[in-house]
């Protein structure tokens, strides 16, 4: 039996406009949504993170999350965990990766209702370092999605390894990098992708094939690639192994015998949630997956260049935003740590609450010319930090702090403005395209 885990990852930036938020919604979500009910014996594994689960509620596309909760309701998706604002969790304090967990889970739960009950974490853009395991643990979830670049072992297919220590630890589970790309990229079609599953079962032992990839892949990157390509799998794999086609309901007779055929056919393909795989595959061994990316390659692991296209040492925009949003949350914790006035609490409030959308992800991604370029998405997310500035520094000011503390942080606003015209200038001055 060969098992396949599809995840469909939902995200839109804080910083994205309504008008592309509905044209994704129209295009994409929608659609995709409305082809797996479609097809009842359909199963996939869903993120979607915080910040669009708000954005569909505030933007009225309430009806993309009321479909999302039938369908969970229905047993036919899964939700996961994340980031709220879909940050690079590698790369920011551990304090506030729990807080972008615990974020994400409490809008979700709230907007998506009981069904949200997440099992899995997806880190966004699969970003993994050892140093987000303990929040995820912490967090209660069961098992990770990685990378299959990330693989530091035999390629897993009938076992499922776990990261941690022998005392608590996440099952990881390795996206096919490949197969994954190849429908992100439209280098397969349906019948080619169904034909390449059930040549994985010549074996004779069960298996699992996880593909993952952006949601906005089906109608949005891609036209009407929801119906072209995720249908005809889905309508292919409603198919019994002789061929005759799944009565719909099966009573419970006719079930049984078509599961006894199916079992019995090395070929047979089941779509599957990820954490069912859990209760079909035995546990490996204790490993370190390879810091990574879904878009790291195998010469960036080599350089150490771990995250590409969000911190490449070699891109002086990425440098910079960086450094600025160090900067900003420094004056963060440090506004928490000396507001003593109704004013000043009030500022840091409004500081604290900016610091979690000023850390998505996207503003470093519009950055990274790998092929991606767009200074107005790059602008948006240094205007979010600099609100998270404003804001803090105010505090920190209106506050009864040393004025020691306030000269100190009055010279970081310098050094931060100097940055922030830095980004501006490349912005303007370097090329497009």
């Amino acid at each position: 039996m060969i098992y396949w885990a599809p995840l469909f990852h939902f995200y839109q930036p804080p910083t994205q406009t309504r008008d592309i938020l509905k044209k994704v919604s129209n295009e994409s979500y929608r659609p995709l949504l409305d082809v797996i009910e479609s097809y009842p014996h359909a199963k996939a594994t869903v993120n979607i993170n915080g910040v669009l689960t708000e954005m569909l509620a505030e933007s009225g596309h309430s009806d993309v999350l009321e479909k999302l909760r039938e369908l969970a309701m229905g047993g036919q998706i899964e939700f996961t965990g994340s980031g709220m604002y879909h940050p690079i969790l590698p790369l920011i304090p551990q304090e506030e990766m729990e807080r972008q967990i615990r974020h994400n889970h409490r809008v979700n739960r709230e907007l998506l209702g009981e069904v949200y009950t997440p099992r899995g974490f997806f880190p966004p853009e699969l970003c993994y370092s050892r140093n987000i395991v303990e929040p995820i643990l912490e967090s209660r979830h069961e098992w990770i999605i990685l990378s299959g670049i990330a693989c530091p072992v035999a390629w897993p297919m009938n076992v499922i390894h776990r990261i941690g220590s022998e005392r608590e630890s996440l099952a990881v589970f390795f996206r096919d990098d490949i197969l994954s790309n190849k429908i992100s990229f439209k280098n397969i079609d349906g019948k080619d992708f169904v034909e390449h599953l059930r040549g994985l079962g010549s074996n004779g032992s069960s298996i699992y094939v996880i593909t993952a990839m952006d949601a906005e892949t089906f109608g949005h990157h891609i036209q009407h690639w929801e119906k072209i390509f995720l249908a005809d799998v889905y309508e292919s794999l409603e198919t019994a192994p002789t061929g005759v086609r799944a009565q719909k309901p099966l009573d419970e007779q006719h079930r049984k015998l078509f599961e006894l055929q199916r079992a019995s056919d090395e070929n047979a393909v089941d779509i599957v949630t990820i954490s069912e795989l859990l209760d079909v595959f035995p546990s490996g061994n204790l490993i370190e997956p390879k810091p990574s990316s879904w878009s790291t390659t195998e010469d960036d692991i080599k350089q150490r260049n771990f995250y590409p296209l969000w911190n490449d040492p070699n891109n002086r925009l990425h440098e910079m935003l960086w450094e600025h949003l160090h900067i900003v949350t420094d004056m963060v914790y440090k506004a928490v740590e000396v507001a003593d006035t109704a004013a000043s609490r009030n500022y840091t409030s409004i500081a604290r609450a900016a610091l979690d959308p000023a850390m998505h992800s996207d503003q470093f991604w519009w950055a990274s010319r790998r092929p991606m370029w767009d200074i107005n998405m790059v602008h948006r997310g240094l205007s979010l930090q600099r609100t998270v500035m404003l804001n803090a520094f105010k505090a920190i000011r209106l506050s009864n702090c040393d004025p020691r503390i306030k000269k100190e942080y009055q010279y970081k606003v310098l050094a931060a403005r100097w940055v922030a015209g830095n980004v501006i200038d490349l912005l303007t001055s370097e090329k497009d395209g």
